[in-house]
C-alpha cells in the first residue's frame, strides 16, 4: 500500500512538473505579448472590468504600463494609453489597424456593417470617405446648412428665456440632446423632430436605446460557446429596435423618393431641397458614380448620422456647461471677450468664433477632459510589432482617449479644467494643439484615416452653443453648494452619472436678434 502511495505521488509530481514545464517551454517560444494581468480560464479578464470600461482600463495601464494586453472572454486585446503608444498605432502602424471591430449590435444596427463607421477597410470604405468629406459633411454641404443650425440655436435660447422669465429649471441634458436631434434631422431629412412630440420622442428614444446597448458588454460576443446563444436577451431587444428604426427611415426614404418622383413629373427637379437623403439618393441614382449605394447603404448612413451626431454632441455641450457653471471665473471670462467682440444687439454666430480665442480653448479644454468617444475601437488585420510586443491579427484595440488627454507627462494638473493652457499668448506649443489628430495627446475626434468626419461640424455646434449659452443666461444650480457633480456614467459615449438640471436667469434682455 506504501508502494502504491508513493508511485502516485511520484506520478503526480512528474505530471505537474511536465505540465508547468510544456508552459514555460511554450511561454518562453511565443512571441512576446504586452503585459497584463494573469487571465482566468473562459472569462479572461472579464472580472476585472468595471461598469466604465475607460476607468477600468486606465486603473490596469497605471500598473501594467502605457500598453497592456488583454483576454475579454475568448477575444484578445490590448489597451493604448500613452501619446507615445497611440502615435506608433495610428501612425507609424496605422495600415495595421484599419478595422472596426464587429458586435452583435453593431452589425444589427448599421445593416451587416454597411454604414461608414464600421465598415471594413477597403475600396467601398475609402469611397464613403470621400463621399463624406467633399459632401456630406464637406464645407460646402456645412455652408448651405447655416440656417438650419441657426434656427435651432434659437430655438433654444427662446425656450430657455421662457423658462427663465418663469424661474424654472431646466434638465439641459434632454434640451440639448432635442437641439442636437432636431439640428440632425433637418440636414437629413429636411424638418424637425419635434413638430411632431411623438416622433421626436421615438427618435430620441431609439438612439438613447442604441447607445445604451452599444455600450453594454455582451457575452455574444466575447465567449466563443455563447456565440449563437441570446443569454442576457440582446438579439431580442435589437430585433424589436431595429424593427421600429428601420420602419422609420423607410418612411423618410419614401416620401424622399415620392417628392422627387412628383417635382420630376412637373420638370422642376432641380428646385428639390438638397437634405443629406437628397445627396445620397442622386449618388444612388447615378449610373456613372464609382460605387453603387444600395437603399441598405443609404439606411446604415442616416442611422450613423443619427447616433453618432446626437449624442455626442449634446454630451460635450452639457459636460461644457457643468465645467462653466462649477468654474464662475472662467464663465465670466468668457462673457467678457464675447461681450466684447460681438456685443449685445445680436446673438453670436459661427462666424464670430474665429474671433473668440478664449471660447476656442474653453471647447479644446471640454474636449481633453471629457472626450466624446473615450475609447476608440479599431482591429489588426495582420501581425504587427508595437514597441517591441507582438500583436497578433484579429487583435481588438482600444485607444484610450480619455486617458491620454490626462497623462501627467504631458499635461500640468491634467485634472483641472484650465482653458488658459490652449491659449497662444501662453507661450507653450499647446497653444496651438489642434483637435484633427496631429497631437497624439490630444486626439478628442481620433486619427488618421478613421478618425471622425463630422469634426468640423462637432465644432461648429459645441462652439456656437456654448457661447450663445454664456452670452444670453447666467446659470445656477441647487443643492451641492451651487455645483455639478461630475461624475461619469457608463456608455459607449461619455455620459453624465446625473442630469444636468439647472437655473437659467437671464443676462441680455430681451433676447437679440441672431
Amino acid at each position: 500500500m506504501a508502494e502504491v502511495r508513493e508511485y502516485l505521488i511520484f506520478l503526480i509530481i512528474w505530471l505537474i512538473s511536465t505540465i508547468l514545464l510544456r508552459a514555460f517551454i511554450k511561454k518562453r517560444s511565443s512571441p512576446r505579448l504586452p503585459p497584463g494581468p494573469l487571465a482566468l480560464p473562459i472569462i479572461g479578464h472579464l472580472h476585472l472590468l468595471g461598469p466604465i470600461a475607460h476607468q477600468t482600463f486606465a486603473k490596469l495601464s497605471s500598473r501594467y504600463g502605457p500598453l497592456i494586453h488583454l483576454y475579454l472572454g475568448s477575444v484578445p486585446c490590448v489597451v493604448a494609453s500613452s501619446p507615445e503608444i497611440c502615435k506608433e498605432l495610428l501612425k507609424t502602424c496605422e495600415s495595421s489597424f484599419l478595422d472596426r471591430p464587429q458586435t452583435v449590435v453593431t452589425n444589427y444596427t448599421t445593416y451587416g456593417s454597411k454604414d461608414f463607421t464600421f465598415a471594413p477597410y477597403g475600396d467601398y470604405w475609402r469611397f464613403v470617405k470621400k463621399l463624406c468629406m467633399s459632401q456630406l459633411l464637406g464645407g460646402q454641404t456645412l455652408d448651405l446648412l447655416l440656417p438650419v443650425r441657426r434656427d435651432e440655436m434659437k430655438y433654444l435660447i427662446d425656450f430657455l428665456f421662457v423658462k427663465a422669465n418663469a424661474g424654472k429649471s431646466v434638465d439641459m441634458g434632454s434640451e440639448l440632446m432635442r437641439m442636437a436631434n432636431n439640428l440632425i434631422s433637418r440636414m437629413v431629412m429636411s424638418r424637425r423632430c419635434s413638430e411632431d412630440e411623438e416622433e421626436a420622442g421615438e427618435v430620441r428614444k431609439l438612439v438613447q436605446d442604441i447607445t445604451e446597448l452599444t455600450g453594454q458588454f455582451n457575452l455574444s460576443d466575447y465567449i466563443w460557446f455563447c456565440k449563437n446563444l441570446d443569454l442576457q436577451g440582446f438579439k431580442k431587444r435589437l430585433n424589436v429596435l431595429h424593427g421600429r428604426l428601420d420602419g422609420m427611415i423607410e418612411k423618410i426614404i419614401d416620401e424622399h423618393q415620392e417628392e422627387r418622383r412628383k417635382l420630376k413629373q412637373t420638370s422642376k427637379e432641380g428646385e428639390v431641397a438638397k437634405d443629406l437623403v437628397h445627396i445620397l439618393l442622386d449618388i444612388a441614382e447615378d449610373e456613372s458614380s464609382e460605387m453603387k449605394l444600395t437603399r441598405e447603404n443609404i439606411k446604415a448612413f442616416v442611422v450613423d448620422l443619427f447616433i453618432a451626431a446626437t449624442d455626442t454632441s449634446a454630451l460635450a455641450m452639457e459636460w461644457g456647461l457643468s465645467e462653466l457653471i462649477n468654474h464662475p471665473n472662467i464663465m465670466r471670462k468668457a462673457a467678457q471677450e464675447i461681450d466684447s467682440v460681438v456685443g449685445n444687439n445680436r446673438i453670436v454666430q459661427e462666424s464670430d468664433i474665429p474671433h473668440l480665442p478664449y471660447l476656442q480653448a474653453i471647447a479644446k479644454e471640454i474636449l481633453r477632459l471629457h472626450p466624446p468617444a473615450p475609447l476608440i475601437p479599431r482591429e489588426s488585420t495582420e501581425d504587427c510589432t508595437i514597441s517591441g510586443y507582438h500583436i497578433p491579427a484579429k487583435t481588438r484595440l482600444f485607444v484610450s482617449i480619455w486617458a491620454v488627454g490626462r497623462d501627467p507627462n504631458y499635461w500640468e494638473d491634467p485634472l483641472e479644467f484650465k482653458p488658459e493652457r490652449f491659449l497662444p499668448e501662453d507661450g507653450s506649443a499647446k497653444g496651438q494643439l489642434d483637435v484633427r489628430g496631429q497631437n497624439f495627446h490630444f486626439l478628442p475626434f481620433g486619427s488618421g484615416r478613421r478618425g471622425c468626419p463630422g469634426t468640423s461640424l462637432a465644432l461648429l455646434l459645441v462652439q456656437t452653443t456654448l457661447a450663445a449659452l454664456i452670452q444670453c443666461f447666467e446659470w445656477k444650480v441647487e443643492g451641492g453648494n451651487g455645483t455639478v457633480d461630475m461624475e461619469e456614467g457608463p456608455g459607449l459615449t461619455l455620459p453624465r452619472a446625473h442630469h444636468l438640471v439647472c437655473s437659467p436667469v437671464v443676462r441680455l434682455n430681451p433676447v437679440p436678434p441672431m
